[in-house]
């Protein structure tokens, strides 16, 4: 059965390239076009799609409020389109599984790459399971977030795709201030995640920002890859540090986890902490499986609370995961192992 699409676009120019597009697709089928998010409930009630491709600026309902409402009553897998890095984020935070970002430019290519890009999410997105969101705007303070930790050797890397944002935020927002060292790939372009950093450091209790090269890595700080440039781990006299350069696409993909978590399991070995979460493909899972190797102890996300349970399954087959655990229990995971790191050391 095709995954039966619903295109909601205030242009009427580009929601028509986009049905042209998508139907072209033997294994998608448009069962509907609409300018509005009335329309688009209206539409979901006779029709019931198995993905929404979203616009967010629209008449009367913005993409994001429609997003709000319909979440919580249908959870139905969304594919934000949008060219704002910070409309998109909205919309991850406010219950949508991906996004894709609108061609900026009149240039054929742009156009088609954009498409094919979007078709690629679509079915990605067919296989989701979608999370009510977690409403998180300030900084959180819990129990986790009162241990203290301090160990200068110990970090942890964590890589994760599609529905990474949010179960990112899920593990780090408790986290202490005295925490080691985090590494972060998220599959996400230049400029998002950047946005992405910004967000997550008004929640955290550490802080953190977007990776640049010969950053240092020291407690209380997490590092997120730049879009379209790899991240590694390095070490010199004075303790680690991370490159952050342009590259090919490894894995299908820059920034890489395998990459980093390839640099991690040559660099910090046994002083290591590797987490893979949710997302479609098999970019982690070898990365990891080096880093258990080399004596990390490393953790997946378990299929019940991944959105895509892809990345961490392909780890799993394996036998890069020493132990796989709910998102909710990987914060607390963490710190135990951490503390462990340091009664042995």
């Amino acid at each position: 059965m095709p995954i039966r699409v619903l295109v909601v676009d205030d242009s009427v120019l580009f929601r028509t390239k986009l049905q042209l597009s998508l139907n072209e697709d033997p294994n998608i089928e448009v069962i509907g076009c609409v300018s509005d998010a009335t329309m688009a409930s209206k539409l979901i009630e006779q029709r019931t799609p198995d993905v929404i491709t979203l616009d967010v600026e629209m008449p009367k309902i913005n993409g994001i409020d429609f997003l709000r409402q319909l979440i919580p009553k249908k959870p139905i897998p969304v594919v934000v389109v949008s060219s704002l890095p910070i409309h998109a984020l909205n919309a991850l935070n406010a219950g949508a599984v991906d996004f894709v970002r609108k061609p900026t430019s009149n240039q054929p290519n742009s156009l088609n790459i954009f498409l094919d890009e979007l078709k690629s999410r679509i079915h990605i997105a067919s296989t989701a399971q979608v999370r009510k969101p977690v409403a998180s705007t300030t900084k959180i303070v819990s129990k986790l977030s009162s241990t203290t930790i301090s160990d200068s050797k110990s970090l942890i890397a964590i890589g994760a795709s599609t529905g990474g944002t949010e179960a990112i935020l899920q593990i780090v927002k408790d986290l202490p201030s005295t925490t080691p060292g985090i590494l972060v790939v998220q599959h996400m372009p230049p400029n998002f995640t950047n946005l992405y950093a910004q967000r997550l450091n008004k929640i955290c209790a550490m802080e953190v920002k977007e990776a640049t090269d010969y950053d240092r890595i020291l407690p209380g700080k997490i590092l997120i890859a730049a879009g379209d440039k790899h991240l590694t781990l390095k070490t010199d006299s004075s303790g680690y540090y991370v490159r952050s350069l342009a590259g090919e696409r490894v894995s299908g993909h820059c920034p890489s986890v395998d990459v980093l978590f390839n640099s991690v399991a040559e660099t910090a070995g046994r002083n290591a902490i590797g987490v893979i979460l949710t997302g479609m493909g098999h970019d982690g899972a070898s990365g990891l499986r080096k880093m258990r190797m080399a004596g990390a102890y490393t953790i997946g996300q378990d299929k019940e609370t991944c959105v895509v349970y892809g990345m961490p399954m392909e780890a799993q087959k394996i036998g890069a995961v020493t132990r796989q655990f709910p998102l909710h229990q990987i914060g607390s995971e963490l710190l135990y192992q951490l503390k462990r790191n340091m009664r042995r050391s």
